[in-house]
């Protein structure tokens, strides 16, 4: 069932969840125990949870002994190498006490641009969930190039959703909900809910910014929302220090309501990419 509001996330049959390179990378990286645990919560009541997870170029930096993200992208590509190995084993420790086995995959934007392809990730990705596997997604930043990448995994996640038939999606950010600017200028106010088909021209997002592990920020996920809720995924941004209240329904973050009546989206056509926010960031999302 499509979740309308938030209270229907926690009976949701089918979510998606994002987590960005800064909540669970560098110092941040004991929080994925907490994360999992939130998940495992879910799968235990039936809810059937792809976990679409940044971090693997950040993850990778200090097997490289790099002090920064690398702005190369042959130095980005060998980062997201080493880095994924390494993140997919931290996630399938902290799921092993819940017995629960993740199952990763990675994609490249042609991927979800391409008929074939396409059509693999979704059927690969329904036996996943068909077998209670949790499939663990990312893109694949070892083989992406600057021309051919999704450019931040908060779009990614809103076109698996869409991919998958989701019936909600949770976008986890570094703070607790939307504003109508940046939260550190005066005059901000929180964002609870936002109605499908509103104009949000006025507020002030911000662009995509690079930060030393990785890349998104308000205007991404704002962008990823729409497009999920266009498609009929009811859609909620908040903390990943939150999200085992998001997963129970709890009154927090920022709303997206789905299109009421979405059109129907072919699973073997392509998928339309606008021109990105990011266009001129020249780097990988890992």
């Amino acid at each position: 069932m499509t979740a309308s509001t938030r209270a229907d996330i926690p009976t949701a049959r089918r979510i998606v969840v994002k987590v960005g390179s800064s909540s669970i990378s560098g110092e941040n990286s004991g929080k994925i125990p907490p994360i999992v645990d939130a998940l495992a919560e879910a799968h235990g009541r039936g809810t059937e949870v792809v976990l679409v997870s940044s971090g693997a170029i950040a993850t990778g930096m200090p097997y490289l002994r790099l002090d920064g993200r690398p702005s190369d992208l042959a130095t980005q590509q060998a980062a997201a190498a080493v880095g994924q190995n390494v993140l997919i084993y931290r996630y399938q420790e902290s799921l092993r006490p819940f017995r629960i086995v993740a199952g990763q995959v990675l994609l490249t934007a042609g991927d979800l641009e391409n008929p074939t392809p396409r059509s693999n990730a979704r059927r690969a990705m329904e036996r996943l969930l068909g077998l209670r596997i949790m499939p663990i997604v990312n893109e694949n930043d070892t083989v992406a190039t600057h021309e051919i990448r999704f450019g931040d995994n908060d779009r990614l996640a809103a076109l698996v959703a869409q991919l998958i038939g989701a019936d909600a999606l949770v976008l986890l950010s570094d703070i607790e909900c939307l504003y109508t600017r940046p939260p550190d200028q005066p005059g901000a106010l929180p964002i609870s809910h936002v109605a499908y088909g509103d104009d949000l021209h006025g507020y002030e997002f911000g662009s995509v910014v690079v930060n030393s592990v990785g890349t998104g920020g308000a205007a991404t996920k704002v962008s990823a929302a729409r497009l999920a809720a266009a498609s009929g995924v009811g859609v909620l941004v908040t903390s990943a220090d939150l999200v085992g209240s998001a997963l129970q329904g709890d009154e927090i973050g920022t709303w997206f309501a789905p299109h009421p009546s979405p059109a129907v989206v072919s699973l073997t056509g392509p998928i339309r990419r606008p021109v990105p926010a990011a266009h001129a960031v020249d780097t990988l999302g890992g």
